[in-house]
């Protein structure tokens, strides 16, 4: 089987089965994104969607939250990971999309790198959710699903990975499969243990077929 081959095969069951394409983060305006992206960061959707609404609620927009202080922001946030570094980047940023940007969400990766908080991850994720532009997101799950399906070969770091992924699939499923690997990370091929017996794209999978053969070895 070709990598083209292999790509196209698992892409055709996402979109068959029409597995879900969007983010578990609660949002209802870009902005609200963004604010939940950047707490997400080693940081489960579960967590961050428990502490936005009276976030969301007391800071609606970037002058609100521009205007408020990390010590303030700390208290709302205190129960995720990093509360301290991300109350700073949080008012940072809200800041920045003001003095800079004029309150606009940019849709320039280049541009939302720039923000306090907003590293490449991000920034693809506002690019890809926001402006469905085809941006790829490789966060933990991501890089573990590809590598374990083939998709991704002698990735070494998530920007490597990021510009496999983006060469073979095609560029409009590319905001869609951003979700399906997460999703499929999160809830099948887990880190520690993956439930192989219940994945259904095993016939593809270099992993599973590798793990096959090593267990036919032994009982030989």
């Amino acid at each position: 089987m070709t990598k083209q081959e292999r790509y196209a095969a698992i892409l055709r069951y996402f979109e068959q089965n029409k597995a879900p394409a969007e983010t578990e983060l609660h949002y209802q305006n870009p902005f609200e994104l963004l604010v939940a992206v950047i707490l997400s960061a080693q940081c489960t959707d579960k967590r961050v969607n428990m502490v936005t609404p009276k976030l969301f609620a007391d800071f609606p927009t970037a002058q609100a939250l521009a205007a408020s202080t990390p010590e303030t922001v700390f208290m709302y946030i205190k129960s995720i990971s990093y509360p301290n570094n991300k109350a700073k980047h949080l008012v940072g940023m809200a800041a920045m999309l003001l003095s800079v940007f004029k309150g606009k969400i940019p849709s320039r990766v280049e541009d939302l790198i720039q923000l306090p908080g907003v590293g490449r991850k991000t920034a693809n994720v506002i690019a890809s959710v926001v402006y469905n532009q085809p941006t790829m997101a490789v966060d933990t799950h991501v890089y573990r699903v590809s590598a374990r399906l083939g998709l991704t070969t002698n990735a070494n770091n998530v920007l490597q990975a990021e510009k496999q992924l983006i060469t073979f699939i095609p560029k409009p499923l590319v905001p869609k499969a951003h979700h399906w690997l997460i999703l499929h990370g999160r809830y099948i091929c887990l880190a520690r243990k993956p439930l192989c017996e219940k994945c259904p794209l095993t016939n593809w999978c270099k992993y599973y077929q590798s793990k096959n053969k090593k267990s036919h070895a032994k009982k030989i």
